[in-house]
């Protein structure tokens, strides 16, 4: 895996990000304009640059063979011309066995780093408004994009006994977190298609997602956690409701359920594999197909 092309040989291209692989996706496609190239598009892809900076985007889409999308609502935002080329490859994430039964406390994580986009202070500002006898605390971890992040999170802990920030930590600590925790609270304003939701999914742990597109195209648009983006009070209703009432806990698991076969790593690889399988060429026909652009353009 590289950052960036540098035009090597190769049968075939996976650019990650339109936006930020356009340059790599424009060498690779003058150098072998008949060798196939997939673009798996990122949730800034989609939701911020197609819009704000069109150009290298629409040409990365323009030269690619498939596109990939980590969710079935992604396809609404990609221009009609572009959308047979879509596929929908969903992310996968391997089994790990919630906690169940009595633990000491009621933690809910929030997995992810603290910048705007995240919204990362809903749960801290939802858990607020929980009555004294709330056992709940908000559990965060994820790195600070910038000083001020960290500003923000530390006061947060200084002035809410409910909220903990523990910052960017290892892998194996994220799934101990995951394991224990009763729910996880994913607040964004904009994803392309979390993999935190994945990973709750295949452990069973219930999501409080804010209704945006990248977590209704992973959960479906009946899931019973949803909560206006932004929107504090509600978030903090869904809490109250994940602590007191073991009927919504329950309803909210068989909705995970319902949602698990879409992330299993088996499902994943033939996902992938069905796709370069349609447009990898047979064996020993690229060297033909090569070939005969060259000569098709000597002529011209």
């Amino acid at each position: 895996m590289s950052n960036t092309y540098n035009r090597a040989p190769a049968e075939l291209m996976v650019a990650l990000h339109a936006w930020r692989s356009a340059d790599s996706i424009r060498r690779f496609r003058e150098l072998f304009p008949f060798r196939p190239l997939i673009v798996a598009l990122s949730g800034t892809d989609i939701y911020e640059y197609i819009e704000r900076d069109p150009a290298p985007t629409l040409h990365s889409l323009a030269c690619a063979d498939r596109l990939v999308a980590l969710q079935e609502l992604a396809k609404q935002r990609i221009p009609r011309r572009f959308r047979h080329k879509v596929r929908i490859v969903y992310q996968s994430a391997p089994a790990l066995h919630a906690v169940r039964g009595k633990t000491h406390g009621f933690d809910v994580a929030v997995i992810g780093h603290l910048r705007a986009v995240k919204d990362p202070m809903r749960a801290a500002l939802a858990a607020r408004s929980l009555p004294n006898s709330s056992r709940i605390r908000i559990v965060h971890l994820g790195a600070a994009e910038t000083p001020r992040w960290s500003a923000i999170a530390r006061a947060e802990m200084k002035r809410n006994p409910r909220y903990v920030w523990r910052g960017e930590r290892p892998r194996a600590e994220v799934r101990r977190l995951l394991g224990r925790a009763k729910a996880i609270v994913l607040s964004s304003l904009s994803e392309g298609g979390a993999n935190v939701i994945s990973e709750a999914v295949a452990a069973g742990v219930p999501v409080l997602a804010s209704r945006i597109d990248g977590s209704v195209g992973l959960l479906g648009s009946d899931y019973p956690g949803y909560f206006p983006v932004g929107d504090t009070r509600v978030l903090g209703r869904l809490l109250n409701r994940i602590e007191t009432s073991r009927q919504f806990v329950a309803c909210l698991r068989r909705a995970v359920e319902r949602r698990s076969h879409l992330f299993r790593p088996a499902r994943e690889k033939a996902a992938w594999r069905a796709l370069i399988g349609e447009i990898a060429p047979p064996a020993g026909s690229l060297a033909k197909r090569t070939a005969g652009s060259r000569s098709t353009s000597s002529k011209g």
